[in-house]
């Protein structure tokens, strides 16, 4: 549509049945076509100009790529346009619309595709695409296009309908009161209004200005509603995250306003043209990127970091460069061919350090190695040294491996007791007379050269000091890539030493607790038999007080069927004894995708959340507010975990909160997720709930402890209840803990 015909924007009057020129949009062109002011315009694409409604309308002629004019001699002239005779038009109204979309398009399926899609994420890719539409398509409104019209009016309220919603839900991730409606969805229905007013206008041409400013107005209007919520937000609550939203919406707002409205307003003349100056608009959806979500979508940091230090080596390079350049070879060139000589280098440069990047990324492990990928021996070293159980054989393996590699005769390590106040070593004969202020000074898994051995520190506990040696018969100098990958073991190292002695202290202690046969851990024992049978008694009680009894009274109507001496009900009441029945079995069912729901496995911890809440909501007089965000956990005892949560937080909410409203989210976090329960309900003496005990309390509390997660209660009589738990993925659990459940 915007390349049906180039945009002119020709300004008529109508004088004696005559449309003659008024005024011109893009003046240099019209002194370029020779045509001028007082020009009768005769035909518009081949079609006379009396027939065409919206000359009539609006007396401009918008779009033309043929025009038949009467020169105010009376010379009879056929203009032919082409696009390239107005490039600002087919830059600004074609070219980057369409760069812009499709910039749009590429970051949101990369968004779409390599992110973990979060409610948020969803309505910032509509946003950016609607901005994107409504941009496309401003050309083909300018031009009265049908489709143009209806498209652009809708797309222009969308995206400040989207805007809205993703503020919401942005007010809820920061835990922050919203100062609007919760209820969104009534505002789609603007976007359907401007389309339906569009429609009008095309219809009926003469309301076509009315309608547009009448859309134009409730835009401006919204805007406005957007932008105090976000100021009153601000000043409210003064929170960090606030003050950047606010400002990357405002901050493209500037240009436009300082450098066109304004000075188009006070002083009937602009700095920059409404084209240029509304291209900053067009950085609100990315600046939402940058500001709100770097963290949760890619390391913006990093990457603008690394720009910035490519960028400057390659230019302090092209000023060298084109100054020698133009020193050498000045009086032959144009300014014009250094200006672009030095811009093409800049870039091939900035280009040049990012593809080395990648390269050194896979290949400079062994460009500079004679022993080959530094990293794939770490990995090996780390394997093999990690497979041992106990601390001595361990450092042994260390120092092999290190000698192995470094090709070096003499590589032990040297352990200073404390409470001998001597030094041993783990290859015999080395018992070297160091001075312990040496090691020291020195700090974890730092390397340093003394005479001609390097000394590494290892690790230090209460008893000892452990340090790595490495000498050779002649002087010895380890390379940086060498010195980089030892660094790196000896932080290996470290950690499996302080993992072996504890895992060495717990056999220990297990070896002592024994009992005289020396093959049962009653502790143990007696901890699995008490959880077992108290999960037991849980479940025995509640099939008693439920389905039990719902059986004994069908086999009670049975009996009473059995000896019935009149035949004329039995039908009726064998439909209904049949009813119960299936009743009673849909409750076993439920009992049984209670204790281990079917979805969790099949379909995924999402599925049968949403399941679960399905139930609820069918049970609950509350309403239920909710957000899951898509989990990617390795450990899958985590989701039954998570689901047994949502199971009782639902289930309390139901028996004893008597609340209005609950809400209910489970979100990512970067190293694990978190759980946010709130309602407003009759609340409760969080004391005691302690005293108490009460079993799904201390029940959920016990499964959070058990994958080392964290548990945080707050309620008050009458003021409802909220919980928070945060469990960090990674983090050592207790196994019997987590199985128990």
């Amino acid at each position: 549509m915007n390349y049906s015909g180039p945009f002119l924007n020709i300004g008529l009057k109508e004088e004696d049945g005559q449309w003659v020129i008024t005024d011109f949009y893009y003046k240099e062109w019209a002194m370029d076509q020779n045509i001028s002011t007082g020009d009768i315009v005769v035909n518009v694409n081949d079609t006379p100009i009396e027939d065409l409604e919206n000359v009539k309308y609006l007396s401009t002629i918008l779009s033309a790529h043929d025009l038949t004019i009467i020169k105010q001699n009376g010379e009879k002239v056929n203009v032919r346009i082409h696009h390239f005779d107005i490039p600002q038009q087919f830059y600004y109204l074609l070219v980057m619309p369409a760069c812009y979309y499709f910039i749009t398009l590429i970051i949101t399926t990369y968004l779409y595709f390599k992110q973990k899609n979060t409610k948020l994420i969803n309505l910032l890719i509509l946003f950016m695409l609607t901005v994107s539409i409504a941009y496309v398509s401003s050309g083909a409104s300018g031009r009265l296009n049908s489709a143009g019209i209806i498209i652009n009016r809708g797309s222009m309220l969308l995206c400040l309908v989207l805007l809205l919603h993703f503020l919401r839900n942005y007010y809820t991730f920061l835990k922050t009161n919203w100062l609007l409606s919760n209820n969104i969805k009534l505002f789609y229905l603007l976007p359907v209004i401007a389309m339906i007013l569009g429609c009008i206008g095309i219809i009926y041409p003469s309301s076509h200005n009315l309608l547009s400013n009448v859309v134009l107005a409730i835009f401006f209007i919204f805007l406005i509603i957007i932008l105090s919520i976000l100021l009153l937000s601000y000043f409210k609550y003064k929170s960090p995250q606030l003050k950047m939203l606010l400002n990357s919406i405002m901050i493209p707002f500037l240009p436009f306003l300082f450098l066109y409205a304004f000075p188009n307003i006070l002083f009937h003349r602009y700095i920059l043209s409404a084209e240029i100056s509304a291209l900053f608009l067009l950085l609100i959806p990315f600046s939402f990127i940058f500001t709100q979500l770097a963290e949760r979508l890619f390391d913006i940091e990093y990457h603008i970091t690394r720009l910035r230090y490519y960028v400057i080596f390659s230019l302090l390079f092209t000023v060298w460069f084109t100054v020698g350049l133009y020193w050498i070879a000045g009086k032959y060139l144009t300014m014009a061919v250094v200006s672009g000589v030095s811009f093409f280098t800049f870039v091939s440069l900035v280009v040049l350090f990012y593809i080395k990047e990648k390269v050194d990324y896979r290949k400079r492990k062994i460009l500079f190695s004679t022993k080959g990928d530094y990293i794939h021996q770490l990995y090996t070293a780390v394997d093999r040294i990690g497979k041992t159980i106990k601390i001595d054989e361990l450092l042994k393996k260390f120092a092999q491996e290190v000698s192995l590699h470094l090709e070096l005769e003499d590589v032990f390590v040297l352990t200073y007791d404390y409470g001998i106040h001597q030094f041993t070593s783990t290859a015999e004969g080395k018992r070297l007379s160091f001075n312990p202020i040496v090691i020291e000074d020195l700090k974890l898994g730092e390397i340093r050269k003394i005479d001609k051995v390097y000394i590494a520190f290892l690790h230090q506990d209460a008893h000892c000091k452990r340090a790595l040696v490495l000498g050779h018969n002649n002087s010895i100098h380890l390379k940086e890539e060498e010195l980089l990958w030892l660094e790196l073991l000896l932080l290996y190292v470290n950690n499996f030493i302080e993992n072996t002695k504890m895992v060495e202290e717990l056999l220990e202690e297990l070896k002592h607790m024994k009992q005289a046969d020396d093959s049962h851990l009653p502790w143990l024992n007696k901890l699995l038999w008490l959880r077992f049978e108290e999960e037991k008694y849980q479940l025995a009680q509640e099939l008693h007080d439920t389905n039990l009894q719902e059986q004994l009274h069908i086999a009670r109507e049975v009996d009473a069927l059995v000896n019935a001496k009149n035949t004329a009900e039995i039908q009726e009441k064998l439909a209904k004894i049949h009813k119960q029945m299936v009743a009673s079995l849909h409750d076993l069912r439920t009992y049984c995708e209670n204790l281990k729901p079917p979805l969790l496995d099949t379909l995924g911890l999402n599925a049968a959340l949403e399941k679960l809440i399905r139930k609820v909501t069918e049970r609950a007089n509350f309403m239920l507010l909710y957000t899951i965000d898509r989990l990617y956990l390795e450990d899958e005892r985590m989701n039954l975990m998570i689901y047994r949560l949502f199971q009782e937080l639902l289930n309390n909410a139901l028996k004893h909160s008597y609340a209005r409203t609950v809400e209910i989210h489970l979100q990512e976090t970067d190293d694990g997720f978190e759980i946010f329960y709130k309602d407003d309900g009759v609340g409760c003496n969080v004391d005691d709930i302690i005293i108490a005990e009460s079993m799904g309390i201390r029940g959920m509390q016990e499964r959070v402890k058990a994958f080392n997660g964290q548990f945080y209660i707050d309620s008050q009589i009458n003021e409802g209840m909220s919980i928070r738990i945060t469990v960090k993925e990674g983090s050592d659990t207790l196994d019997y803990d987590a199985h128990s459940g």
